[in-house]
């Protein structure tokens, strides 16, 4: 890009490091690293709990595992989406 042309997303331009543009992001939208965490999360206690799982089909075991780390994420998106409007709407100020 020539200096004479100015840049369509200066925002996007001035971080020139990995992490301060993950800070960033995880700034603009806090949910979505809380549901990649708690994805995580719910599929290690799933894999921790796989050997104790007693008598229950291991597909039932995967199948309880899937749904339980669906909810989380699906519940972190219905709460950022509220929380955005929220943002824009409650706290906007008044034009």
């Amino acid at each position: 890009m020539s200096p004479s042309q100015e840049s369509v997303y200066p925002e996007y331009e001035t971080d020139s490091s990995q992490t301060s543009k993950l800070i960033r992001k995880f700034k603009e939208t806090p949910f979505v690293p809380i549901g990649m965490a708690g994805f995580a999360a719910v599929v290690g206690y799933g894999l921790y709990r796989l050997k104790h799982r007693g008598d229950m089909k291991m597909s039932l075991h995967l199948i309880h595992m899937r749904v339980a780390a669906q909810g989380f994420v699906v519940g972190a998106i219905t709460c950022g989406v509220i929380y955005t409007m929220f943002r824009d709407y409650v706290m906007k100020p008044k034009q």
